[in-house]
């Protein structure tokens, strides 16, 4: 019993033997330049990687080994052709059966090299199957500097996916290294034109910590600008605002250094000269052990840092499997924290010692400071004299218009702001427009950063309160022309209150709250939904405040209006007061407001042509 269990738990093996994969080359390559790359262009960056990963290779056992790159575009024959020379680590004949013509197999984990992995560029072994989107054909030449009495090897390999292997004489290369040859492909000429390489070995090998040249042309041009010695700061702020023009095509209002020796970083942070939307995406240019990664990473900075672009060289980042943008994961979190805290530092810097400069900034970026100031306590405690927002008083920060108000009222809408702030002001009452993106959520947090000051929102009722009450008397004399314009205002949801306010020019205030206009909302909804919705929105009826219309007793046209005997006449005259203050409100009409201001216009017009036909 215990011998056939024993054999019935055993795996069962398959009487045939196993299949291989086979792989269509020119298939694969179709995959890699149509949907893996972005452009033909990353050939030249998959050889210049490999030849930086053959030098670092042996380096790490030879520490005085040259470290030398040479380009040579040329045209035999008529055709393009490219030569890429290194003073690498090399291959044995062995090496190049294993390591070139197997796909997916990355040289770098062979004979030891692991051990020094974290120093190479490339982690996904694509390696020269990459070239083979401009190429045709490809040559390879190299002799072992790990085995130096080996022959030179050449393989070469076809677009088809066949490639031979042999052995040269050991004066068909002299000195350990690698030798490329790339024939172009048909239409892929003018992608080894010496001019285009030239170009991209610049473009992706300007900060490569070796010799590399193009012909005579030198591509590297160390030590990068953010790491130069200058003579001053402002020599170091003038020299780096060239660069970015050069690089972005923008002069910069300041630069940031992004120092973060820890998370193996140096870069710049540049500011950009105009505003810029918070929901745009900022890209950023991304260097990988001195060659050039992406000039599209995305999340590289916290999202309210949406006013730089950054050019930085990392050491400790991973790149995607095309090696064109990063990674996501722990590493990527914790620089982008930290590169957060370096541009959190030259805020606060500014904001201690340069406040000429901090204001400049603000002027254009107040917007992305007050999205981190929503977050860090501290920010908003360092900013709260120098953001700006829109007061009864003026243009002030918040610390400003608090030293000035007991109450630091604000409202949530620029609505409502615009409804309140002319009252407001002229009745002593400040308040902040806190419709703006993020300009509440600061409002509402200045007690915590400011202790004893005093938040509200401000509303309707809040607004009706601070304005003077009507002689009970005169109001009572009134009573017949405030239920005529109540009854007229009615169906729009509006009720009427006689207030006598300042400025005397504004004859009536329209004032409503959110709960206001919800109800608003769910009664037009009701009107016009079938009795099931209706009963059901009926039921959610609530006993929020209606809208109101405030008429200013003080007001002229108000107290002529006032005096009318006829009910009509009123109902006119009140709608177009109340079409007037909604329009002077800036607020979105309602249809059923839409139609009244129509009424009213042409109900004027009617009694003025009909007096003057009276007249006559």
């Amino acid at each position: 019993m215990d011998s056939q269990t024993s054999q019935s738990s055993q795996p069962s093996h398959s009487p045939h033997p196993p299949h291989m994969f086979q792989v269509d080359l020119r298939g694969l390559v179709d995959l890699l330049s149509h949907h893996l790359y972005s452009s033909p262009k990353v050939y030249l960056r998959e050889l210049l990687q490999n030849a930086v990963d053959a030098i670092t290779a042996r380096r790490a056992e030879e520490p005085g080994a040259p470290a030398r790159v040479r380009l040579h575009a040329d045209s035999p024959d008529g055709g393009a052709a490219l030569r890429i020379e290194d003073t690498g680590v090399g291959l044995t004949e062995s090496d190049v059966h294993d390591l070139l013509a197997t796909i997916g197999r990355s040289s770098k984990r062979a004979d030891g090299i692991q051990e020094v992995r974290s120093d190479f560029l490339g982690q996904f072994g694509i390696g020269l199957l990459a070239c083979f989107v401009v190429a045709e054909r490809i040559r390879v030449v190299s002799r072992s500097a790990r085995t130096p009495d080996a022959a030179p090897v050449e393989w070469t390999a076809s677009d088809d996916g066949s490639y031979t292997v042999r052995t040269l004489p050991p004066e068909a290369r002299p000195e350990p290294g690698t030798t490329v040859h790339l024939v172009a492909r048909a239409g892929a000429a003018e992608w080894l034109s010496p001019e285009r390489v030239l170009t991209l070995a610049r473009h992706f090998g300007s900060l490569l910590p070796y010799d590399v040249r193009v012909g005579d042309e030198t591509v590297t041009d160390l030590p990068a600008p953010w790491d130069r010695p200058y003579p001053s700061p402002a020599a170091r702020r003038v020299a780096l605002a060239r660069h970015c023009h050069e690089l972005f095509g923008f002069t910069p209002l300041d630069s940031i250094g992004l120092d973060v020796p820890l998370a193996g970083i140096r870069g710049v942070a540049y500011v950009l000269p105009s505003a810029v939307s918070p929901a745009q995406r900022a890209t950023h240019r991304v260097h990988l052990k001195g060659m050039l990664l992406t000039e599209r990473a995305e999340q590289l900075l916290p999202d309210w840092a949406f006013f730089v672009r950054c050019v930085l060289d990392t050491d400790s980042l991973r790149p995607t499997a095309s090696r064109e943008s990063l990674y996501e994961d722990e590493t990527l979190a914790a620089v982008r924290e930290a590169l957060g805290e370096r541009i959190r530092s030259w805020l606060t810097g500014l904001a201690a010692g340069d406040p000429e400069r901090l204001a400049a900034f603000l002027a254009v970026h107040h917007l992305g400071v007050k999205s981190l100031a929503r977050h860090d306590r501290e920010m908003l405690r360092t900013m709260l004299p120098w953001l700006p927002f829109e007061t009864t008083d003026g243009r002030l920060s918040l610390e400003e218009f608090a030293q000035r108000h007991p109450v630091v009222h604000f409202t949530r809408t620029v609505e409502e702001y615009r409804q309140v702030a002319p009252i407001a002001s002229a009745q002593g009452v400040g308040v902040i427009n806190g419709g703006y993106t993020y300009d509440s959520e600061l409002v509402e947090a200045l007690p915590s950063v400011r202790p004893g000051t005093v938040v509200a929102e401000l509303d309707a009722d809040t607004v009706t309160a601070h304005l003077d009450a009507v002689d009970p008397s005169e109001e009572l004399a009134l009573a017949g022309f405030l239920a005529a314009a109540r009854a007229r205002l009615d169906p729009v949801g509006c009720d009427i209150v006689l207030r006598a306010f300042h400025p005397l020019s504004v004859p009536a205030l329209h004032l409503d709250d959110r709960a206001a206009r919800h109800e608003q909302a769910r009664a037009e909804a009701e009107e016009q939904a079938d009795d099931l919705w209706a009963g059901i929105l009926g039921s959610l009826r609530g006993s929020a405040p209606r809208a109101r219309l405030v008429l200013n007793h003080l007001n002229p046209l108000v107290r002529r209006i006032s005096s009318l005997g006829d009910p009509e006449l009123i109902g006119t005259a009140t709608e177009s007061l109340y079409g007037q203050a909604l329009l002077m409100s800036q607020r979105p009409l309602r249809p059923a407001d839409s139609a009244l201001l129509n009424r009213a216009f042409i109900g004027l017009l009617e009694w003025a042509t009909h007096g003057e036909d009276g007249h006559r």
